[in-house]
């Protein structure tokens, strides 16, 4: 086989597989999308081959024959031959490929809607609020509200419902293999429902362009067993500002922090901000800045440091202020702040 063709190949099934393949689906919603996917690819592409077969029909040469007598006129025949591919291919075919693609995909819209669940159920709610350029993510729960930023936790194997709304402008909330994207529209509350097959981490990322950083504005969405989603809740809502997080040995960052930080930034018991992104958590998370950095040691100091250059545009302010050891210390402390 050919370089070029192996090289076409692989660049063609790349995006079969990965945490953002619609052709990969681990849910209800997402396999039928796929599914109306492949079957369009298919339907369409032989429906083009059969178009350019008949272009280049049009063009092979032939003899024109002579009209016998008691024939018909040859521009009657063509009129009427032209009348049926009209009939035929501008009205018939569009619409039996109209009437089959309602047919799959009403059902596979349906599946996204939180219409009501056999035996009365309701599932598990899960707000997503978009900003410019980070997640909001909130449980409201009777046990007590759990909110987080840029990380999203779901029960596996369970239908949830979305309620997706934007804060700035308009975002959109998209997991490619759970399902098809809905938009976040600032004032307006749309619903969608997801369910994940198995656990597993799956990408998210606005669809909508929202701005300079829209590419940088990413959602790290985990699947887990419901047990566990549990006592991810649990851990969370339960938090307390204890060791190690007001530790002595934090105790200048902590205080760093409040002078600073605590008018936008929401650490549990020790600052309410509803500016930026909740910290409560933050050091148990995969990424900073909404997936510009894997989260790792020193990943927050270089944040507080580098943010206007690894993010250009987002709304925290330089701390040209904080001396780098100020800024060590304080990425030190957050990285603390686990449940």
């Amino acid at each position: 086989m050919p370089a070029w063709l192996i090289l076409v190949l692989i660049t063609a099934l790349a995006g079969c597989s990965g945490s953002h393949s619609i052709l990969d689906p681990a849910g209800p919603a997402a396999r039928d999308v796929a599914w109306l996917w492949w079957a369009m690819l298919i339907g369409f592409g032989l429906v083009f081959l059969v178009v350019v077969a008949l272009w280049l029909a049009a063009f092979r040469p032939r003899e024109r024959a002579e009209r016998s007598p008691g024939q018909p006129d040859t521009y009657d025949v063509e009129r009427r031959q032209g009348l049926r591919w009209i009939l035929g291919g501008g009205i018939l075919l569009p619409g039996i490929t109209i009437l089959v693609l309602l047919a799959f995909g009403v059902p596979a819209g349906q599946r996204l809607m939180p219409l009501p669940l056999p035996g009365g159920e309701t599932p598990r709610l899960i707000e997503v609020t978009g900003h410019q350029w980070w997640w909001e993510v909130r449980y409201p729960d009777g046990a007590g509200e759990v909110v987080t930023a840029n990380h999203l936790v779901m029960p596996a194997g369970e239908p949830v419902d979305f309620h997706v709304t934007g804060a700035d402008v308009i975002h959109a909330f998209w997991v490619p293999r759970l399902g098809g994207k809905i938009d976040m529209i600032p004032g307006r509350i749309n619903r969608i429902r997801l369910q994940a097959d198995r656990p597993g981490v799956f990408g998210a990322q606005c669809a909508e362009y929202c701005g300079v950083q829209h590419a940088h504005m990413q959602l790290h969405l985990e699947a887990v067993p419901p047990e566990d989603f549990g006592a991810w809740l649990a851990a969370r809502r339960d938090a307390e500002p204890e060791s190690p997080a007001l530790d002595d040995q934090h105790a200048s960052a902590r205080d760093s922090f409040t002078a600073n930080c605590a008018s936008c930034h929401r650490v549990a018991g020790l600052s309410e901000g509803e500016i930026g992104p909740d910290l409560s958590d933050i050091g148990a998370r995969a990424t900073l800045g909404a997936g510009t950095l894997a989260m790792e040691e020193g990943a927050i100091a270089r944040w507080l440091a580098e943010h206007q250059h690894l993010k250009p545009g987002n709304r925290m302010p330089a701390h040209d202020h904080l001396a780098l050891e100020d800024l060590e210390a304080l990425g030190a402390w957050l990285e603390t702040l686990r449940p």
